[in-house]
């Protein structure tokens, strides 16, 4: 039998079509490429996160010299959330980056580590986690990690 998965996404053209939260999300993300620690791949990626109590909290991207044992944006501001807010549901959260002064035209989506730790933070929040991904061109914005990752691990 052969089945046929969709993955439903809106995309915008401009931050300012967004709500006033996720615009509000996504410029933390933005601003959060400035705390990015990538003097090897020059690539700084940031991460903001919406909390149901909230709060936002934010990130970026660490590298390091012994290669890989650096931390991705998204795994940084999540694993700080949920030590600093244990219980409390993770809303949304966005992601930005940039090589130089520039956004990247197009989004930059997570890697797979990062994927399955936002499926693990959506679990443990009980309800589907928004992501935002922002660029210079486009916007995308995702109802449910479950559509980066259909396939998870969730049956233990």
């Amino acid at each position: 039998m052969k089945k046929k998965i969709v993955i439903e996404y809106q995309e915008f053209k401009s931050i300012s079509n967004l709500s006033d939260e996720d615009a509000l999300l996504l410029k933390e993300a933005i601003s959060a490429t400035d705390l990015s620690y990538s003097p090897f791949s020059k690539f700084k990626v940031g991460a903001a996160v919406r909390m149901a109590n909230g709060q936002i909290l934010k990130a970026a991207n660490q590298e390091s010299e012994a290669f890989p044992s650096g931390l991705c944006a998204e795994r940084s501001v999540l694993f700080y959330a949920m030590s600093k807010y244990p219980g409390v549901a993770v809303e949304a959260l966005a992601i930005a980056a940039r090589k130089g002064k520039k956004l990247t035209a197009t989004p930059t989506r997570p890697c797979g580590a990062c994927i399955q730790v936002m499926l693990d933070a959506q679990k443990r929040g009980g309800k589907p986690m928004k992501v935002i991904l922002g660029a210079s061109e486009k916007i995308e914005v995702i109802s449910s990690i479950n559509d980066l990752i259909p396939f998870s691990f969730d049956n233990f």
